[in-house]
Order: structure tokens, then sequence, then C-alpha cells
């Protein structure tokens, strides 16, 4: 019985390894292809032709149609009928919108993680806030974003709300895009953004619910500067750079 089940699945398995490797050919144009919106070098308005890049890659159009798809899915690329897909352009009405519904679930989720944060989570934010610091020194803009997405993510996930969770899911496919296309909330010193992630943390750690509540969604609004705490600790110490 063992031996047949066993034999069944060497099967499923060969029956399917085309199509494996089909799916991980996808993901690494995929992978391609965002981290090219997301540095720029595919920009707004820029056409996205498959035929073009599966040349280019050396591989078959499927899988770059796969990538391509997934991209629109996530609102990165927009299809236009008889035209192809091209990069979308966000404008401030779009950022605007994602403001209003962003803020008061930052609110939320940070009065609630304060409450109930583990110590691997508050690790794990810690990493996150190096991983920006790193980025800054290497001028990788790409990466700081996908940690600063990750960052509000994992905040959701630790508030210990699933249906905030799952509200946050839903929008965070939107936020990247905002992220990577444009960055409308945010113009200023990338270093000070690491810096107020790292405050924003310590506000956590602290358990102050009502402080990382407030912080948060100003964070969110992109209202100004997180209060950086060791200036009413050290007074000598030095105020954090405003954001644009």
């Amino acid at each position: 019985m063992a031996a047949n089940a066993s034999a069944g699945f060497d099967s499923t398995l060969a029956t399917n390894k085309d199509r494996f490797r089909k799916a991980l050919i996808s993901d690494q144009v995929y992978e391609l292809l965002r981290q090219a919106v997301v540095d720029g070098d595919l920009a707004p308005g820029d056409r996205v032709v498959e035929s073009e890049i599966a040349r280019r890659l050396g591989v078959s159009q499927a899988p770059v149609r796969e990538a391509v798809k997934q991209l629109a899915r996530e609102g990165l690329l927009m299809h236009v009928p008889r035209r192809g897909h091209f990069v979308v352009e966000i404008s401030e009405q779009d950022a605007e919108y994602a403001r209003q519904v962003r803020e008061p679930l930052e609110r939320l989720a940070a009065q609630l993680a304060a409450q109930h944060i583990t110590k691997d989570q508050l690790s794990e934010l810690d990493a996150l806030v190096e991983r920006m610091r790193k980025a800054v020194t290497v001028k990788d803009v790409g990466v700081f974003r996908d940690a600063d997405i990750e960052f509000h993510t994992l905040v959701s996930q630790a508030a210990g709300n699933p249906f905030l969770e799952r509200m946050w899911e839903v929008i965070e496919p939107s936020l990247r895009t905002l992220r990577a296309i444009s960055d409308p909330l945010f113009a200023g010193d990338w270093s000070a953004m690491a810096d107020e992630h790292g405050r924003l943390v310590s506000l956590l750690r602290d358990g102050d619910g009502e402080g990382a509540a407030v912080a948060f969604a100003d964070h969110a609004a992109g209202r100004g500067p997180v209060p950086d705490g060791r200036t009413t600790k050290k007074p000598r110490g030095k105020a954090a750079t405003a954001r644009g």
C-alpha cells in the first residue's frame, strides 16, 4: 500500500515537473520586472511588451505572461485593451484615498500591537529597521520600500485582531503600488525615515498604546516625524530630521 502510494506520488511529480519549472521561471521573471518598476527602470506609463522581454531573457513567452498577470493583479501594471500592459500612473487623488484608509488602520494596529506584541516580533521589527538603514547606505530604495511595507504588515499581525490583519492584506498591494511608483507620502531624508521606524518600535516596546497609536497615525498621514524620546531623557541628544 505504502509502495503503491509512493509510486503514485512519483508519477505526479513526473507529470508536473515541466509545469513546476515554468512556475519557477515565472517567479524569477516576476521578481525581475517588479524590481524594475520599484527602481524606476520601468517608469509610469511605460509599456511592458511580453514578447520583447521573453526574447531578451531567452525564455518562452508563457512565464513572462504569468509574471505580467501577477503584477497586474497587484496593481503595478494595468491592461489597456488592444494595446497591452503599462506601468500604472498614480495620481495625487489616489494617494489621498490611500492615506484616508491607511491612517485609522495604522492607529488601531499600533494601539493593539503595543499590548500584544511579542519579543520575537519586536526583534523582527528591529531587523527590518536595520535593513532599511543598510538600504540607505547602498542607496537601494527598492529594498527600503520592501522593508517598510513588511514593517507595517508585521505590526498589523502583532495587533492580534484577525479582522484588522485581513483588512491590511486587502490594501497592502495598493500601498505597495503607491510606494513603488511614486512614494507620494514621503519626499524627505531616507535615513531620517529609517530612524523614525526605530522610534516607532520603541513605542511598541514600551507598551505605550496611546503614544504608538498617535505616532503611527501621524506617520501614515505624513504629518511629521515621530518625537524622539531620547531628547527628553538626554538633553544633549539631537532631534530627528523632519520628513518632507
